[in-house]
């Protein structure tokens, strides 16, 4: 050891290896590098751009309504394409289950009734309205038997009546009531989704359904029922459409178009009424004959959320509120549009 640290050419030997170990090194991480390099590449040319780019998704939830016509036609993934996004399509049977469905994180946008979003909010779903529909009073009501004793609103006070627990119905309801004397409490209400509430209408288990359309058209003409009273001069029974917080903030163009899709078939359907139920006819598989009765019993348009139609839904959150229908007060106003802000 002494010998070889006190001989100079052999300190010499050492530097020169040492030297070449190092050219070579770099050399084989210049190699590797190249090859990594062109392997990248590689991948980045086969690969195709729809993969690469980044993914969008719009799952729609729907019932049947105008949402089931946009889904047929296909327009909305026409429009959506060029974006590089996709939609998927969720049937529901009610409001409050898409609203659900929302708070799970299951779908995107959807379309409800005024009363579902009131629950929501309240149960802490993070619900962002997206637009209106015009008031359609007409297409929800209260339906007796065709022979029933029941010729008043009035006379509905002790009786069962079927209704879907937070929907639509269930505010029209709340509100037909009061305005002739009735309170909630003084009729017995049976919590039953649309199918099972037609079924126990017909077995005679219940005196009164309250429902909306295609259901309520249906029941008319194939149920010998006759209906009590709608809505009209009661409540606007506007729909309303839906997104949560976070897809709103960051898809605010998908949803853009597809409030536009659906505000052509609004303006399509109120001058071609006869063709839309023929339509709607073979995508809901009902007759046209009940399909004709709903269209005719229906106003067109979509609107965009404003402050008066926020304030409409805080007279029914506070409703619901003061009936101990909801478990907290809520501010209507935290589910604006961003645009709209919260003032």
């Amino acid at each position: 050891m002494q010998l070889e640290q006190g001989n100079p050419f052999h300190r010499e030997d050492n530097m020169s290896d040492n030297k070449s170990r190092n050219n070579n090194n770099r050399a084989g991480q210049r190699r590797r590098l190249l090859q990594a390099g062109i392997g990248m590449a590689a991948v980045a040319a086969f690969t195709p751009f729809a993969v690469r780019a980044a993914q969008r998704e719009l799952r729609v939830g729907y019932q049947k309504g105008l949402l089931s016509l946009l889904k047929r036609r296909g327009t909305l993934e026409q429009r959506l394409a060029p974006l590089g996004v996709t939609v998927k399509w969720i049937e529901f049977s009610a409001g409050p289950v898409q609203l659900e469905a929302l708070n799970v994180g299951s779908i995107d946008f959807g379309d409800v009734g005024e009363a579902p979003p009131i629950f929501a909010q309240a149960n802490g779903t993070p619900i962002v309205y997206v637009a209106a529909t015009v008031p359609r009073p007409a297409v929800e009501a209260v339906l007796v038997p065709a022979t029933s004793a029941v010729r008043t609103v009035a006379d509905l006070k002790g009786k069962k009546i079927a209704l879907n627990k937070g929907s639509n119905v269930h505010y029209f309801l709340v509100k037909l009531l009061q305005k002739n004397g009735l309170n909630h409490s003084d009729v017995n209400l049976v919590w039953l989704a649309p199918a099972d509430a037609r079924a126990a209408f017909e077995k005679g288990v219940v005196d009164a359904w309250v429902i909306w359309e295609p259901f309520l058209a249906a029941a008319e003409q194939t149920l010998a029922a006759r209906i009590l009273a709608d809505a009209s001069g009661v409540v606007k029974n506007r729909a309303y459409y839906f997104s949560s917080k976070d897809y709103a903030q960051k898809n605010g163009d998908v949803l853009s178009i597809a409030v536009e899709e659906l505000n052509k078939i609004d303006i399509w359907g109120k001058a071609n009424r006869n063709e839309l139920a023929a339509e709607l006819s073979a995508v809901w598989g009902l007759p046209k004959p009940v399909v004709d009765v709903l269209v005719a019993r229906s106003s067109f348009g979509t609107e965009p959320i404003s402050r008066s139609i926020l304030a409409e839904q805080q007279v029914i959150a506070d409703t619901f509120f003061e009936l101990k229908l909801i478990p907290r007060q809520i501010d209507v106003r935290d589910a604006a549009p961003a645009a709209l802000g919260r003032s």
